[in-house]
């Protein structure tokens, strides 16, 4: 299927249009394995609010879908392209707009890179809070679209946290400015947090209003290893309980850590001990109180069974723990192709619990994982009760992806057993359509369908993503009171 000379020849008057096969191989998916991707017919490339809107009316005149995209990090296929359809990649309208320092906010547009806007504003001494894992490559469009976390979480909360206002290109190319400047304003139904996390399902995001916050005082960083995951988990759930306030509280598991050690050797391992089977690494950033803070975080990390505590003892060693982590999912990556070379994959789950019910959780992951014969690595923002368990796979053995598949399903089905959700943070695209169905139950659905059909009455933003093709009826529902291989399948 390729895009009509009279549709091409309107799309090019607009914006730059890239057809070239080869070109477009390289916005067909995001980083989620295992996740369907189509062929576009044509990646186009808008630089302002103007030609987005050209880009959407053209679509709608034609009937042609559109995928939204950033900077495809995304690891729930919610930017995948479908066959048939029009990529709008964001990445060219990168500008910060403004930083209003008085009133504590910035305005960008979609393309800027998470980690840009951060040092752009640390040159105001003020700080944009939200750091997810892919912060040096992810945008703030894309975050806002899937109201992206990261490791600050745990005291700072999430991206939707900090959205202020939002300009939106609706389905039938009308422009929609929400939300406001002010630090309240409750005038109308919250617009902007509608869209906040609705992957481009209801329109495409062309600005960004974020509040910002003063830098932080000085921190530390502590890094504690546990015999076991579950005491690691137990760790935290202490910490929490004490009314303690870290600034990051992540745990690393055996599988990671080892990943990570071989992707780039950071002495994670030391070669006179045996291997940690759970790291644990908290920070604060309270200032003059920060030594005690600290210490207060070892006492009851050693209270809950840790066999080692570090403090870091100056900023390039806490930096280093920080980089660490963030190296979790390339690591994995690795290894799953050293372990099955071109046909290594992973299936990611992102499931949060209650902090209350993280060590059932983590412990019937173990238990999941032992029964199947699927290795799964643990990692995640486990302050705040959101954890990433990694399934390696060979994709070129399909009895190895469906069992992939059923730890996958097992593990959200124990996730809402607990009180959980099926996802913390990496959001729904198509990977798990039909478990959101099933969280949100049949009145739920329909909400989201009304508030989709009302919006994009076409079904052009994104279709196919999170919005399950069919209802899910209470009889065919997962059963979420034990893990088992009725659920819906991961795709």
């Amino acid at each position: 299927m390729t895009l009509s000379p009279g549709v091409l020849a309107e799309l090019a008057e607009v914006t730059a249009v890239v057809t070239d096969p080869d070109l477009m191989r390289g916005y067909r998916r995001d980083e989620a394995d295992l996740c369907e991707a189509g062929t576009p017919l044509a990646v186009v490339r808008p630089r302002s609010t103007a030609e987005v809107s050209a880009i959407v009316r053209i679509a709608a005149a034609h009937r042609i879908p559109l995928v939204p995209q950033g900077g495809r990090t995304g690891l729930a296929g919610a930017a995948n392209a479908i066959d048939g359809a029009i990529v709008v990649s964001m990445t060219a309208m990168d500008r910060v707009l403004e930083i209003d320092v008085v009133n504590r906010l910035a305005v960008v547009q979609p393309g800027v890179v998470n980690a840009r806007l951060a040092a752009a504003v640390a040159e105001e001494g003020l700080r944009y809070p939200p750091d997810p894992g892919s912060w040096d490559s992810s945008t703030i469009g894309g975050n806002v679209s899937t109201n992206a976390g990261g490791m600050c979480c745990v005291k700072y909360g999430v991206t939707s946290a900090y959205v202020l206002g939002l300009e939106i290109v609706l389905a039938d190319g009308e422009v929609l400015r929400c939300g406001r400047r002010t630090a309240k304003g409750v005038a109308g139904y919250d617009l902007t947090h509608l869209f906040v996390g609705a992957e481009g399902t209801l329109g495409i995001i062309t600005e960004i209003t974020v509040a910002l916050r003063p830098i932080a005082d000085q921190g530390l960083t502590l890094a504690a290893t546990f015999p076991s995951v579950a005491a690691a988990g137990a760790a935290v759930t202490a910490i929490v309980t004490s009314g303690a306030t870290p600034s990051m509280l992540e745990l690393i598991d055996r599988t990671h850590l080892g990943a990570i050690e071989a992707l780039r050797p950071m002495g994670l391992n030391q070669p006179d001990s045996a291997p940690p089977i759970a790291l644990l690494l908290a920070a604060v950033d309270t200032g003059e109180r920060a030594p005690a803070d600290i210490a207060n975080l070892a006492a009851l990390c050693d209270a809950a069974g840790a066999t080692e505590t570090f403090t870091a003892s100056d900023a390039d060693e806490a930096a280093a723990l920080l980089a660490a982590r963030r190296l979790a999912h390339p690591a994995m990556e690795r290894l799953a192709h050293t372990t099955y070379g071109d046909g290594g994959a992973l299936i990611i789950d992102d499931v949060a619990v209650p902090v209350s019910r993280l060590t059932e959780m983590i412990e019937g992951v173990d238990k999941i994982s032992a029964e199947s014969g699927v290795p799964v690595g643990m990692i995640g923002h486990a302050g705040d009760g959101n954890l990433h368990p990694i399934i390696v796979v060979d994709r070129r053995d399909e009895s190895s992806v469906e069992a992939g598949r059923r730890v996958f399903n097992a593990i959200l089905a124990l996730g809402l057993s607990l009180g959980g959700t099926v996802t913390g943070e990496h959001g729904i695209g198509t990977l798990k359509r039909d478990w959101l169905a099933t969280e949100l139950g049949p009145v739920g659905l329909r909400v989201h369908r009304a508030i989709k059909e009302a919006l994009d009455p076409a079904n052009l933003m994104n279709p196919g993503k999170v919005i399950a093709a069919h209802a899910v009826t209470p009889d065919a529902a997962p059963d979420t009171t034990a893990p088992d291989t009725t659920a819906p399948a991961a795709r």
